[in-house]
């Protein structure tokens, strides 16, 4: 049975929301972003659209809604990401204590032509904070020179989160391992200990990070363990062993040959050439 959906829009006064302004979104034509905003929603929230001209977003920072289309009904967990394409009738709730969301409509144009789907779509274990605190600043920010650094922000989200086929399964699961290992590099990261986060066998691994990273699992690691120490070097005045044990590298020699062979110098001569 079809779903009956009529427009509808009941926020209550427990609701907060920050729109962006026009002349703000106006900025950056090339993006073509019709309306956006940031909401903290508490007690009453309905919104529902009959066949709406602009494709809509809607990211889950804490809480729940749900969403109702007019053949299926979906949860928006925290760190899910909606995509509910144009001329396709929607309502979305607040199915919590509290909701927190932010919210863009794009143009239906060539630009996002590619979110014209059969049906909307829900993205999981979306991870956006970046685009969160990005919007949060073109609300605030009245500079619009200071204004301009947070585009490219915007744009690298929205361009890499809605490719023209979202990618739900092991695009997501590597893209979470490798926050996760870069969150915490310190640990004794295995290929082994890889493999048992995502639940891939080694040879499966190793083929997604080739074809997301240009590099092995390994060579990945590598990767952000050296970008994370020469930050360090050249923004705090900890001693080396240290860094190499917050990168893990407990060893400072192994640390040292390490960084060399990636960098061309020494950990020592990295710095000593920043300052």
């Amino acid at each position: 049975m079809r779903n009956t959906i009529v427009d509808v829009l009941d926020i209550g006064p427990e609701c907060t929301e920050r729109f962006i302004d026009l002349n703000t979104l106006s900025q950056m034509p090339s993006l073509e972003i019709e309306l956006a905003g940031c909401s903290n929603l508490l007690g009453d929230y309905c919104v529902a659209r009959t066949n709406p001209l602009e494709h809509t977003l809607f990211y889950t920072l804490a809480g729940q809604g749900s969403l109702k289309t007019i053949n299926n009904q979906y949860t928006l967990a925290e760190n899910s990401l909606a995509i509910l394409p144009a001329r396709q009738s929607f309502e979305v709730k607040i199915a919590s204590e509290k909701w927190d969301v932010i919210w863009l409509n794009l143009a239906n144009t060539k630009r996002w032509q590619h979110l014209n789907l059969a049906q909307a779509k829900v993205l999981t274990n979306q991870q956006l904070a970046p685009l969160h605190l990005a919007m949060e600043l073109l609300y605030s920010e009245a500079n619009a020179t200071l204004r301009e650094g947070v585009m490219p922000i915007l744009s690298h989200y929205l361009n890499t989160t809605l490719q023209s086929e979202p990618q739900i399964g092991s695009h997501n699961r590597l893209t979470s391992l490798f926050l996760e290992v870069e969150e915490r590099l310190q640990f004794d990261w295995t290929i082994e200990a890889m493999c048992e986060q995502v639940h891939y066998s080694a040879p499966h691994l190793h083929r997604l990070c080739q074809a997301q990273f240009g590099k092995s699992p390994m060579q990945q690691l590598i990767y952000l363990r050296i970008k994370r120490a020469k930050n360090l070097l050249l923004n705090t005045r900890w001693p080396v062993a240290h860094i190499a044990a917050y990168v893990g590298y407990p060893n400072i020699f192994n640390f040292s040959k390490r960084f060399k062979k990636s960098v061309g110098v020494s950990p020592t001569e990295f710095r000593k050439m920043s300052i």
